[in-house]
């Protein structure tokens, strides 16, 4: 007799994740009880929600205000030339419903603001940070630890990709990497993008906001990782609560 939360249907779909130990019935059902909000639906917003909605997790909310031009085509792989010139929500979610029809997916045309962040982002477990630019990621960062949520913050640029995981409470938020953003951030338009780097990251944000939904595993919580595409290497920075970062004096 199935005394779970899922469907026998459902016990069968997810069957190669439930069996690992570190997931099991409860961290399935977790997942399937879950809202994940993804801001940003270029290529790291693609590859993320292609692999959050195929892999159970119940509740999805896609928000950006852009358009589908034919330049994203090769890193955005949900769109294709049908869609150009559609809003990149609504061609997602078309494309994504296909995927799971247990997953309730949610769209939000809209840039996130400071007037906004938190309406939009309240009512979340995750955040998956998938904008392009960083006075958005600093406004998305801002709501989290407003909202006490964890951040999955990601970028991709030329064959360079980067992801930090800000922690509600016991970790610096993205605020505090400072200098290390410093300077003035190129656009892909301004610099290029390899496509796959951009799956890359967008794949990896999915996997630590499952795992951080799940409880599996040790999440990277407070370090920076910089995935380096034409050498194939990792590096992980441990990254310190700035003095003066407003956000994690307040907390």
């Amino acid at each position: 007799m199935n005394t779970s939360g899922l469907t026998h249907q459902q016990l069968m779909r997810y069957n190669r994740q439930i069996v690992l130990p570190q997931i099991d019935l409860d961290g399935q059902e977790r997942l399937q009880r879950a809202h994940v909000a993804i801001v940003g639906m270029g290529g790291l917003g693609n590859a993320a929600a292609t692999s959050l909605v195929a892999s159970g997790i119940g509740n999805v909310t896609l928000i950006d205000n852009d358009n589908v031009d034919a330049t994203n085509l090769p890193r955005q792989t949900l769109f294709t030339d049908a869609v150009v010139g559609q809003p990149k929500v609504d061609a997602a979610k078309v494309a994504l419903a296909p995927l799971n029809p247990d997953c309730c997916i949610n769209t939000l045309q809209r840039l996130i603001t400071p007037e906004n962040a938190i309406e939009n982002l309240s009512g979340h477990d995750v955040v998956l940070d998938c904008s392009d630019n960083k006075t958005a990621r600093l406004c998305v960062n801002s709501a989290c630890v407003s909202l006490a949520l964890p951040l999955v913050s990601g970028a991709a640029i030329r064959f360079e990709g980067q992801i930090f995981v800000g922690h509600p409470t016991q970790a610096p938020c993205y605020g505090c990497l400072g200098e290390l953003f410093a300077a003035t951030e190129l656009s892909c338009t301004e610099a290029g993008i390899f496509s796959p780097v951009a799956g890359i990251i967008g794949t990896y944000q999915a996997m630590l906001a499952m795992q951080i939904l799940a409880g599996a595993g040790n999440i990277p919580y407070g370090r920076l990782l910089c995935f380096d595409a034409l050498q194939h290497q990792w590096l992980d920075y441990n990254v310190p609560r700035s003095p003066s970062c407003q956000l994690c004096t307040s907390r």
